[in-house]
């Protein structure tokens, strides 16, 4: 009989998007093939302390959130072999079979930034989802941009603001402001996720206050030009080539100017979703093929998902922004959108494992010094 693969869901994160996670994880756990895996709940407080936690008592425990059980062993990680050692910090836990795979259902600053995945990278890991460097540009809002334009996607006008500068000379940075865009604009934190600290500004006087707001939150702030637009999504899973499912819309509820944190997780009725969006065959064509090379140009793998805007009076698309580990609830828009183009949630599972494997093992099979 075949050993099932150790996959290692790892959950929580040092994020505002922590509660976000366990949810995701708790879903993964729920739908994960248990033929032929073996998942390991493996955890990340608030604090950043690394846990690892019997999957008994976690499938005892769990809800619709995963628990963080305190007197679970803390652990570190360390590379063994083509596996992954997991290792209790306290010489008299339990020791841990080695994992083959990490599931990273985590999200926000510090876990899908690349933060995690260099760590991982450290401990010989294969893993699902993009690397170091596509997942620290899929985070950072600018520097996608940029990428995304080289490569010929079109984006919307926009300014980007570091804190220094701004504490400068908030007048020239309302200034700049305007002499680019035209109102209303959007004031959003460079690296966050989830809609925080984002702002739809309607008049200049209210822009300084909207950047006051953001900057609490990282030190690179975006001013975007507001476009009357439609927010459109879209699914990319890896491949030989990368797929990209059917687009959703996201259509903000009548009390909302925009589909902000709120409408996402706090307003039950904030948002409703037009799946697949009500696009035509050569608008949906035209967004599944910008996804597809959005998730070419910036080097990502396994998943992710990229939104754009579609402007209502021009028909134009334009590329926003791009999130390497999106959330993975069974309702979340990712696997809605794969199931919609004919990937099921516990097969898309399976299939992102995979895909991490083979990620894996092509890198290892790379040289790693020069032999003359």
């Amino acid at each position: 009989m075949n050993r099932k693969t150790r996959v290692a869901v790892l959950y929580g994160g040092k994020s505002g998007e922590h509660e976000v996670s366990l949810k995701s994880a708790a879903s993964v756990l729920r739908h994960i093939d248990r033929e032929r895996f073996e998942p390991v709940p493996v955890s990340i407080d608030k604090q950043g302390r690394w846990q690892c936690h019997e999957l008994r008592r976690i499938d005892a425990a769990s809800g619709d959130s995963l628990p963080i059980l305190a007197d679970s062993p803390a652990i570190r990680l360390e590379p063994r072999g083509r596996r992954t050692a997991i290792l209790p910090t306290e010489a008299t836990a339990p020791a841990i079979e080695p994992v083959d795979v990490v599931f990273p259902v985590i999200h926000g600053p510090l876990c899908e930034d690349g933060a995690v995945q260099g760590l991982l990278e450290l401990a010989g890991a294969a893993y699902v989802g993009s690397g170091v460097l596509a997942s620290a540009i899929g985070m950072h809002k600018d520097i996608a941009k940029r990428l995304a334009g080289l490569a010929g996607l079109p984006i919307a006008p926009y300014l980007a603001l570091s804190r220094r500068d701004w504490r400068r000379s908030p007048a020239g940075a309302a200034e700049a402001a305007r002499e680019r865009l035209t109102l209303p604009v959007f004031v959003k934190p460079c690296n966050m996720g989830s809609s925080v600290g984002v702002h739809k500004v309607k008049r200049w006087e209210d822009l300084d206050g909207a950047l006051t707001d953001a900057f609490q939150y990282d030190t690179e702030v975006l001013v975007e030009q507001g476009i009357d637009a439609r927010e459109i999504e879209v699914a990319v899973i890896d491949g030989d080539p990368p797929v990209a499912s059917v687009a959703s819309e996201l259509n903000a509820g009548p009390q909302h100017e925009f589909y902000s944190y709120e409408a996402k997780y706090i307003d039950q009725d904030g948002a409703s979703i037009d799946l697949p969006a009500k696009l035509d065959a050569g608008e949906m064509a035209r967004v599944r093929q910008l996804a597809v090379d959005a998730f070419v140009a910036l080097e990502c793998s396994g998943l992710a998902r990229v939104d754009f805007f579609l402007d209502r009076k021009s028909g134009a698309f334009f590329f926003n922004e791009i999130n390497t580990l999106p959330g993975f609830t069974a309702i979340s828009m990712y696997p809605k959108m794969m199931e919609a183009s004919g990937l099921p949630y516990p097969a898309l599972i399976t299939r992102l494992i995979e895909l991490a494997r083979e990620r894996h093992a092509e890198r290892a099979a790379l040289k790693t010094d020069y032999a003359g």
